[in-house]
């Protein structure tokens, strides 16, 4: 049976600023606070926290959507890639975030789902609060 994590998160940007945000590498590392590349392309590589979390940007729709091939460090070499879908939509002044991560191996499934609210939402809530970015 397929794994799937499903997460939202309503942050104080523009849904098309917040989709921006992502895959622009300095504002990622920015963010996050550790080293980000990423690209806006089909094919562009994906790695960070020090390699943590690699993959490869499989789509994107601007401003509404980005689909990534995934895996971390904690992934077995006979685990395929999950899947991420993160959607962009307006909630309001702000901007909503639906993340869907599929097909994360057991062993990864809770530092994931965890690791989402503790190294991307609270930092980028934190981050747009300091009034990091033009609204």
């Amino acid at each position: 049976m397929r794994s799937m994590i499903r997460q939202s998160v309503v942050l104080p940007a523009p849904a098309s600023a917040l989709l921006d945000m992502y895959l622009d590498s300095q504002t990622h590392e920015a963010i996050t606070c550790a080293p980000v590349v990423i690209g806006s392309a089909a094919g562009s590589e994906f790695k960070a926290f020090n390699g943590v979390p690699t993959g490869t940007i499989l789509a994107v729709v601007p401003p509404t959507l980005i689909v990534q091939s995934w895996r971390s460090s904690k992934f077995e070499p006979t685990d395929p890639d999950s899947t991420l879908i993160l959607s962009f939509q307006s909630a309001g002044s702000s901007g909503r975030i639906d993340l869907v991560h599929l097909d994360v191996p057991p062993q990864d499934y809770e530092g994931v789902n965890e690791g989402w609210e503790k190294y991307y939402w609270i930092p980028w809530q934190q981050w747009l609060e300091r009034g990091t970015i033009q609204r």
